[in-house]
């Protein structure tokens, strides 16, 4: 990567110091899923919404929770339920009859960090109205327009569709999702040092602050800088055209694609591969930084066909045979 500047991998290396101490002080209470938090970072530096699924247990509220902890910055938790109303979040107007007039209480969204909580559980409505605020960074009361604080970051969580109770979330909210993680289950060491940490009625759960939100801006203008060369672009473009045309790149895939990853995708593949490569120490993007968040980029922007289902192919089947089946520049 020769058109890297020695002046920007120190650009990188100044602006990334705080990653690394961050990551410390969640792992004191988080053991391991060391994939989820730094998924987390990618989508603080990128400006990124996060979308974490996982059965119940596997402590991603508390991962979240504990990663605002660290920033010093507005948090808020939403708890999404069934019966959850639009005003709930954004606020409403409310009618003054002493004066006869109409004010604006602004909902708990307008903080800096929020975490839908169960996000798959409240209904259609709910969810119409935090698109606008993910989307656009803005909400609308009455005939009014709010501009939400900078950073504005929404950290989802959801148990599997399957559960009862849950909807299905809308493809068009999915896609403002930077990224989709599933949370596994901890390995039998992770698990038993949980055991160690936690089977008390009072866990120890504090951390320090070790970033501000001023900070975290700044470090998105670093991570925009970061050099991407011409091959790895046209590796991510064909990566995202290949789930929509695999038969163009003569993937086996027929009949299993019911559409595939929208413009967004190739934007917030570019993102996230150089927010890898900046957690890395890195001033350029190589192609392994490309396939090292391609699955949680992609795996909920793709639809896949009946037959598909009939054959327990998912979308990320889908994803690692295209990337299996494309050459690495």
């Amino acid at each position: 990567m020769m058109n890297v500047s020695s002046e920007l991998n120190e650009q990188v290396q100044e602006a990334r110091r705080w990653v690394q101490p961050l990551l410390d002080e969640v792992g004191k209470v988080v053991v391991g899923q060391r994939v989820l938090i730094h998924r987390l970072v990618i989508g603080l530096v990128t400006n990124g919404h996060v979308l974490l699924e996982g059965v119940p247990g596997l402590a991603k509220t508390l991962m979240v929770r504990t990663l605002a902890s660290t920033i010093q910055t507005g948090f808020q938790r939403l708890q999404f339920t069934p019966d959850l109303l639009p005003a709930d979040l954004i606020g409403t107007l409310i009618y003054n009859p002493r004066t006869a007039e109409f004010s604006t209480k602004l909902g708990p969204i307008f903080s800096n960090l929020i975490l839908a909580d169960e996000i798959n559980r409240a209904p259609a409505k709910v969810q119409s109205a935090l698109l606008e605020a993910m989307q656009e960074r803005q909400v609308t009361v009455g005939e009014h327009t709010y501009l939400l604080p900078d950073p504005f970051l929404v950290l989802a969580t959801q148990n599997p569709i399957e559960q009862e109770g849950t909807y299905q979330l809308p493809e068009a909210q999915l896609d403002r999702f930077m990224l989709k993680v599933h949370v596994g289950y901890p390995t039998r060491e992770e698990e038993r040092a949980i055991l160690d940490a936690m089977a008390t009625s009072a866990p120890r759960l504090s951390v320090q602050s070790i970033v501000d939100p001023a900070v975290i801006v700044r470090t998105r203008s670093v991570v925009n800088e970061i050099y991407v060369d011409d091959r790895v672009k046209d590796y991510i473009v064909d990566i995202v055209r290949a789930t929509r045309d695999p038969a163009a790149f003569k993937l086996k895939l027929d009949g299993l694609i019911r559409y595939g990853a929208s413009p967004r995708a190739t934007i917030f593949l570019t993102l996230a591969a150089k927010a890898n490569a900046f957690i890395a120490g890195r001033g350029y993007v190589t192609p392994q930084d490309v396939k090292s968040v391609g699955l949680d980029v992609l795996r909920h922007r793709i639809g896949v066909t009946y037959e598909a289902e009939a054959e327990l192919v998912t979308s990320e089947n889908i994803v690692e045979k295209v990337f299996a089946g494309l050459p690495v520049p």
